[in-house]
């Protein structure tokens, strides 16, 4: 599930013709659809064998399946495709590009401003345990296919979806480059199947075409009440991976992703599980597990593989889509640095985060211990997607009023229309909480208060260290009295204030009584838009005495790198090994006085501490830094 981009930061032009549509729509097929591709394989299943599974009879799967066509219709091809990729904040889409997009809309201060960062951050924080449960779910229900063929394989589930996890992680720090290049074939063979073993079952049992008619859905939700809310729970797992289509909007462009569902993806998906109907109506005792029923004796094993590798390409869209995330994160100033380190030389895109990747590896083994199996782990599914998904429909509603100027009554209309189905699936997926829905709730939950923590924190430090940094005219003016000695080279300070002087500075100079023949003092700002052009990228004042102000602007998907700054001719400095730079080093001392609760200020101190240093994260070379430390009261 690829829900907030993959790591990959090729643009394509908008409106892509040709041999380069079908290049970029076979793209698209392997990384944006790779999760809900997958959800055949289990999505059916649940909806029958599931632990709120139906009887399968004739009325029940022609209700589920109209269900499931009009999910599809909905929620993807009409909510978004039609109407949430239009959400596009310069190229870039997801939950924080569109949080970004609606926020500019607002005042900062107001309760709307607020409350739309809230939203869109809470959003992105359920990703992450959702995250979780996509490898350990989808591996798993294919692995699980050998148990159709023989139960001799029954005791070693287990230890092969743990030993294939494993090593999928394993690989990460080598990047994906080549294992990119058969994600979009592998993925079309797949489809290709699906379609082919749905259409061979179609054509025994016409009678599922019945479920077209939108009415044997809604009246198999009357008439089976309490018990067709606790179904649609498990229908909301084909829609699962959807956020994809937005968040990889960027990568591929809009049309490669919209011509790729219409012509493959979608077709594939309905022949398939209209296919498992098929199959249920002729044969209820296979709603066991439909899928692998549907494919002959003698395709069984190549199928456990082919859908082994499916799962495969979908968890580490999964895994790379959470590496994206972080960046974003870590650049809009809501996690502390951390190690990023590039696994390509061509596409700047490509990243690994070494402490995100052993933490998903670690929590995804431990979903598969503690559930045991797909279905257990189903339960725990689909809380946090519906979740996002309502949030998306509340902040498209912010930008369609605000940024596309649509009016209030065409606006409303439509939000409510998706809302409604949002709380729908919200409600189904709820009865799961106690489940193990409460899971990917919990990380979410943990994780939202990590990233506030962080970025309070950082907005009272900032507050309580400008409080007591020395004006720039008033350094110069004790600068000029005491006439320092002039040390040859350029100095580079480091400094996010862009108005006072930094406390490095004032430190070395008053404890070495020296100053630099050439002093710059460089401010990174991380912008909330995704990408910055080039043109724009520094700006540099003389402000006299020696001293240039350097101000580089990066956007929230982009990497800053002092090195390519310093490298630039607008950017007034020497070579590097002229060059010595000087950072600040904040120690936090914990008081709970300055407006943040005090074990909210422990938490904050604890990441400040162990956040990766702004030599690595900006790529300065070490063997110029100098570290100035200093102490501030929290």
């Amino acid at each position: 599930m690829l829900w907030y981009g993959n790591g990959m930061t090729t643009h394509h032009p908008k409106t892509p013709e040709g041999r380069y549509l079908v290049s970029l729509s076979l793209a698209a097929l392997g990384i944006v659809y790779g999760d809900i591709g997958t959800s055949p394989l289990y999505a059916i299943r649940e909806c029958f064998h599931g632990p709120h599974g139906i009887a399968p009879t004739p009325v029940n799967v022609i209700g589920v399946l109209s269900l499931i066509f009009w999910s599809l219709v909905i929620v993807i091809s009409i909510k978004y495709l039609g109407y949430v990729l239009r959400a596009d904040n310069r190229g870039e889409g997801g939950i924080l590009a569109l949080m970004a997009l609606g926020s500019q809309t607002e005042k900062r201060g107001s309760w709307q401003g607020k409350a739309v960062v809230a939203l869109g951050l809470f959003g992105a924080t359920l990703l992450y345990g959702d995250g979780m449960i996509t490898p350990a779910i989808s591996v798993l229900s294919a692995v699980e296919g050998l148990g159709v063929a023989t139960s001799a394989f029954d005791p070693y589930v287990i230890p092969i979806t743990l030993a294939i996890l494993i090593g999928l992680f394993a690989i990460q720090r080598r990047g994906t480059g080549g294992i990119g290049a058969i994600f979009g074939p592998a993925t079309l063979v797949w489809f290709v199947v699906l379609f082919a073993l749905g259409v061979a079952q179609i054509s025994k049992e016409t009678r599922v075409l019945a479920a077209l008619d939108p009415l044997h859905g809604l009246m198999f939700l009357v008439r089976n009440g309490w018990h067709g809310l606790l179904v649609l729970g498990a229908v909301f797992l084909v829609v699962t991976g959807g956020e994809a289509l937005y968040a990889d909007m960027g990568h591929f462009g809009v049309r490669p992703i919209r011509v790729t569902w219409f012509s493959v993806v979608l077709p594939s998906l309905l022949c398939n599980y209209f296919g498992q109907g098929a199959l249920l109506l002729h044969d209820p005792n296979a709603a066991s597990n439909p899928f692998y029923l549907m494919a002959p004796s003698w395709a069984l094993y190549p199928m456990v593989a082919l859908s082994t590798l499916a799962t495969i390409i979908a968890s580490q869209a999964v895994i790379s889509g959470s590496y994206s995330l972080t960046r974003q994160a870590v650049m809009l100033g809501y996690f502390p640095r951390v190690s990023i380190q590039h696994t390509s030389s061509k596409e700047v895109g490509q990243i690994y985060v070494p402490s995100i990747n052993w933490l998903l590896m670690l929590s995804t083994i431990a979903l598969v211990l503690a559930f045991g199996s797909s279905a257990r782990l189903a339960a725990a599914y689909g809380i946090a997607v519906t979740t996002t998904m309502a949030i998306t429909t509340l902040l498209a509603f912010v930008v369609a009023r605000d940024v596309w100027g649509w009016s209030l009554i065409w606006s409303l209309l439509l939000t409510v229309t998706f809302l409604v189905i949002d709380l729908a699936f919200f409600s189904a997926n709820a009865i799961k909480i106690a489940d193990g829905g409460f899971v990917p709730l919990l990380i979410g939950v943990a994780v939202f208060f990590v990233m506030t923590t962080w970025k309070r924190g950082r907005t009272l430090l900032a507050r309580r260290v400008r409080r007591d940094l020395m004006p720039l005219a008033k350094f110069f003016s004790e600068m000029r009295s005491a006439s320092p000695h002039g040390v040859p080279g350029t100095a580079v300070f480091m400094t996010s204030n862009r108005d006072g002087t930094p406390v490095a500075l004032v430190h070395n100079f008053r404890l070495n009584h020296v100053v630099h023949e050439r002093v710059v003092l460089m401010t990174i700002v991380n912008e909330e838009i995704p990408r910055i052009e080039d043109s724009e990228r520094v700006s540099s004042e003389d402000i006299g005495e020696g001293f240039y102000r350097v101000i580089a602007r990066y956007g929230f998907t982009e990497q800053p790198d002092v090195i390519d700054l310093l490298m630039r001719e607008d950017t007034p400095t020497p070579a590097i090994e002229e060059t010595t730079f000087f950072l600040g080093r904040e120690t936090v001392l914990v008081d709970g006085s300055q407006g943040m609760v005090l074990f909210r200020v422990r938490l904050f101190a604890f990441l400040a501490r162990n956040a990766l240093g702004a030599t690595r994260f900006y790529n300065i070379p070490p063997s110029r830094v100098l570290e100035v430390g200093s102490q501030v009261t929290l």
